[in-house]
């Protein structure tokens, strides 16, 4: 289950002042257009894991955050429009890897945001 983060604001605070987290919970951030992407931990005090994801939702590459880590965990590629946080290891726990296309209920991501934007 992942929260949506919408809003400005609430993609520029994420999981932060958190004190926990489920293990089947999440947040996905959702851009308007590709690019290569960065997230820190500033204020967050639950460690993640991230994946980040190309237009098609396929996960590019997967990085773990330390809490309060200030420094930037920046994408090695410059064509991400998805990023889903997850509580640290749940990726390798589930046996999700680079190459795998995330869905969700409704279907692939692409089908259901359009630039960034909630399509249908």
């Amino acid at each position: 289950r992942a929260e949506l983060a919408r809003t400005p604001l609430q993609t520029q605070t994420g999981m932060m002042f958190r004190k926990t987290m489920g293990e089947n919970e999440g947040m996905l951030f959702v851009f308007p257009w590709p690019h290569q992407t960065g997230f820190w931990m500033l204020n967050t005090y639950v460690p993640l894991s991230i994946a980040y994801m190309d237009p098609a939702g396929v996960i590019v590459e997967i990085h773990n955050l330390q809490p309060q880590d200030t420094n930037s965990v920046v994408a090695a590629s410059s064509n991400i429009v998805y990023a889903l946080e997850t509580p640290q290891g749940w990726f390798e726990r589930h046996g999700v890897r680079p190459g795998t296309r995330v869905v969700s209920e409704r279907g692939p991501l692409p089908d259901i945001f359009t630039f960034g934007q909630p399509g249908r």
